[in-house]
């Protein structure tokens, strides 16, 4: 059969790729300490369980398309508690099935010949924009520019032929952040050059140094702005699929225009838990600080073992530039081999040659396990 050149120009996804090296050592014998994924592997809270429990109805029908009210007000309260925004939940929230299906079908929506995204990065809005037919425009984060792109620099005529930039903060995978004035930067280019700027916040409620992130749902004007969050990360909650789009109310109504074609309601049950999960912020300090310990037991050790520490201080990430210059996949096969699983730079774009990413998610009595595997 006749295949979509994009889907056959990708080649494999990276984490196949390292899939298959963990199975190659599993069959080895070697016990795997797996940072390579990063999937919450936290027990969902109790109180959310029974919510979804409480939710299963007898009759079940199809959810719609703009989400059910109660969750709209419930991300709408939360947005205004944590960071002070005013959201109208019937024009600027729309509820998604997680923030992976939002994050590639947004270039669905919004016009423009190309789309912009960083390197290294999160490489569903690049695949997402493939798929959608654009023009992929990569932005390199250095370390001289703190890990943020350098937006002065842009060429306006690129700007002017984009439709959408993507920023991904707290970022995945560097763990770093970024200044309030520098989404306000951003967001004065999308309203001058008429683009869409989405803000991924999957990992707003993961920081262990200094003010908690900054949020595009904190400017003052949201025009040509939309944030993309998830309970995935606060609540650890990945296998429920739940989260939300909020933000300019021209692009939310462009959503809500697409999405019943493409059949990715949540679960009427999933969104009911979710309210539960969106109003309360005891868990998400739990959560939080048990990142913070299995962090202060693997980094330590890393350093220790010649790593360094290129990254900022949030996400559940460890973003470390490889020792002595070590090509990025030998230094992950090498660690591999001594039963400790971490993914390759080079997964995330070129901009992430020389560097390996640690994902928190093993226990923390795993992450002791891996610093005395490493020394």
């Amino acid at each position: 059969m006749r295949v979509n050149p994009v889907l056959s120009g990708l080649g494999t996804y990276p984490f196949v790729r390292l899939d298959e090296a963990k199975r190659d050592a599993t069959a080895r014998g070697i016990d795997l300490i797996d940072f390579g994924i990063g999937e919450p592997r936290e027990e969902t809270p109790a109180f959310i369980r029974q919510a979804l429990a409480a939710s299963l109805e007898p009759l079940s029908t199809y959810p719609k398309a703009e989400g059910l009210p109660e969750l709209r007000r419930a991300i709408a309260a939360w947005a205004q508690r944590r960071f002070g925004a005013e959201l109208d939940p019937d024009t600027e929230v729309v509820p998604t099935l997680g923030s992976k299906e939002a994050v590639f079908h947004l270039a669905q929506v919004a016009g423009g010949e190309a789309v912009a995204v960083t390197t290294p990065g999160y490489p569903v809005p690049d695949r997402g924009a493939r798929f959608a037919g654009r023009e992929v425009v990569e932005l390199e984060l250095t370390a001289a520019n703190g890990l943020v792109p350098d937006l002065g620099a842009l060429d306006p005529a690129l700007l002017d032929r984009l439709g959408i930039l993507w920023l991904n903060y707290p970022n995945n995978p560097t763990g770093a952040t970024i200044a309030l004035a520098q989404l306000e930067q951003a967001a004065a280019l999308a309203r001058r050059h008429d683009f869409l700027l989405a803000c991924d916040e999957a990992y707003s409620e993961l920081w262990f140094a200094g003010d908690a992130p900054a949020s595009g749902l904190q400017l003052a004007d949201r025009t040509n702005v939309v944030v993309l969050n998830t309970l995935s990360k606060r609540s650890s909650m990945p296998g429920y699929r739940s989260g939300f789009v909020a933000g300019d109310p021209q692009a939310i109504a462009l959503l809500k225009k697409y999405r019943p074609n493409v059949g990715v309601a949540p679960q009427e049950f999933v969104q009911r838990a979710s309210v539960a999960a969106w109003g309360d912020e005891a868990h998400v300090e739990e959560v939080r600080e048990r990142y913070r310990a299995k962090r202060d037991v693997l980094l330590p050790a890393l350093e220790a073992a010649g790593f360094t520490l290129a990254g900022g201080p949030a996400t559940f990430f460890l973003w470390m530039a490889a020792p002595a210059g070590e090509d990025d996949e030998a230094c992950a096969l090498r660690l591999l081999d001594r039963g400790v699983v971490c993914a390759p730079g080079s997964y995330f774009g070129t901009g992430g040659a020389g560097h390996v990413r640690f994902a928190l998610v093993p226990p923390v009595e795993r992450c002791a396990e891996a610093a005395a595997r490493l020394s």
